[in-house]
């Protein structure tokens, strides 16, 4: 064998253990992450479709296991954090983040990671549907326009932000408190809320979002997003709520 087919053979061999590694890892948190937790303070809301509703797009296993057992998994180590805090206890998760400072510090990266990684998707479920408008509608249509000329000159620079974020974290479309949109990006789990901000639209770029279908090809995955974009609901809820 030459040294450029025995490159090759490296190559395409280190490829198939790296999906093999993920397919592991998936395998590995369907076995061993907690199942929707019925106990804690905090609760795992139902997604608001059939595991399937976004094929072909996001398929239905990566869409169980993300909701049933990753989702799952922040409430349960959210409610393990506060348990012990009743004073924790009251309001809604994106109270807890809005003043994480008044958190005790021996829990509150705990609440942010955790707690983050609640609040996000419970945000961003119901903003995932196939039928509906396919572009923002409304005052929302009207402000993303303002902003950044067009829904299509938004497009361009949300899918730039996603492609070209490093490691694991959101994208997303905020307003901050003067009411501007402003496209941002969070590391980890981090909430908006965390600053201050508003979230719109977010689209969530840890692996376990898009490997299972996508594997490497993060760019695919985000230009199959904008199909399962809900933008009826989005502009709904921006509508009901604009700063």
């Amino acid at each position: 064998m030459n040294r450029r087919n025995a490159l090759k053979t490296f190559a395409i061999g280190a490829g198939a253990l790296c999906a093999q590694s993920l397919q592991m890892q998936f395998a590995s948190a369907q076995q061993t992450s907690p199942t929707p937790s019925s106990s804690g303070y905090f609760k795992l809301p139902p997604l608001p479709y059939a595991t399937d509703a976004l094929e072909p797009f996001i398929d239905a296993r990566t869409m169980e296991l993300h909701h049933d057992k990753h989702h799952a998994a922040y409430v349960d180590k959210l409610n393990a954090a506060v348990k012990d805090h009743p004073e924790l206890q009251k309001g809604s998760v994106e109270d807890l983040l809005a003043n994480l400072n008044a958190v005790p510090e021996s829990i509150r990266t705990a609440v942010r990671n955790q707690g983050g990684g609640h609040a996000n998707h419970s945000f961003w479920w119901p903003r995932l549907g196939k039928s509906g408008a396919k572009a923002p509608k409304g005052q929302l249509a009207t402000d993303i326009s303002k902003r950044f000329g067009s829904y299509a000159a938004f497009q361009d620079q949300f899918t730039a932000a996603a492609t070209g974020l490093f490691g694991s974290g959101w994208i997303w479309l905020n307003q901050a408190k003067d009411g501007q949109l402003l496209i941002e990006s969070t590391p980890n789990q981090d909430s908006p809320i965390l600053t201050g901000h508003t979230p719109v639209l977010g689209i969530d770029l840890w692996e376990h979002a898009y490997y299972l279908k996508y594997q490497n090809r993060r760019a695919e995955y985000i230009a199959a997003f904008y199909n399962v974009v809900n933008w009826d609901y989005i502009s709904e809820r921006y509508h009901a709520t604009r700063v």
